[in-house]
């Protein structure tokens, strides 16, 4: 018997494309395409990136100045529940801010690490309402929800979005924005 070696190596090239080529597929229009739908069609998302890993979807959003960010992430975990299922959501927010905004981050950033540390979560917003009192322009809010603490500073013209773990010993998140 005589294999024939052209036959066989099209062979295996067509099977390879079609079972690489339709997880492929799968992946685009059964899951990047419907949690694309259901980030863009929420108010202050001028773009996004996904990436969904077997155990996580890593979000990179750009996001306009005085977005809703708590209200963003309860959005995808309601609306795209069947997609990110039990995966870990994990948020990058591209980074706008002004230097003003940078300068005004890191003067609070002392009060909001120690409110994080003891867990008294409501003195977060106090704090930032209290350091805003000098810019008036400046509007700073903090939101939280089971995992983060979500903090928002917004000049009009840019925006720094800030997530803060609620687990101790993540710090990681505090550079990025």
């Amino acid at each position: 018997m005589k294999l024939r070696i052209v036959p066989i190596v099209l062979t295996v090239v067509i099977s390879a494309s079609m079972l690489f080529g339709g997880w492929y597929l799968y992946r685009q229009m059964a899951l990047k395409n419907p949690l694309a739908n259901v980030v863009s069609e929420y108010d202050g998302v001028k773009g996004s990136q996904i990436d969904i890993k077997q155990d996580t979807v890593t979000l990179k959003l750009d996001l306009k100045p005085e977005t809703d960010l708590r209200g963003l992430v309860e959005h995808i975990n309601k609306e795209g529940k069947s997609i990110v299922g039990k995966k870990t959501l994990k948020l990058e927010v591209e980074d706008h801010s002004s230097e003003e905004l940078n300068k005004w981050w890191d003067a609070a950033m002392l009060s909001v690490a120690e409110a994080m540390d003891t867990k008294q979560y409501t003195n977060i917003q106090s704090s930032l309402e209290q350091l805003a009192e000098n810019s008036p322009q400046l509007k700073a809010t903090a939101q939280i929800d089971d995992e983060n603490v979500y903090v928002s500073l917004s000049d009009g013209k840019s925006g720094k979005f800030i997530i803060l773990p609620r687990q101790p010993g993540k710090l990681e998140v505090w550079n990025h924005a």
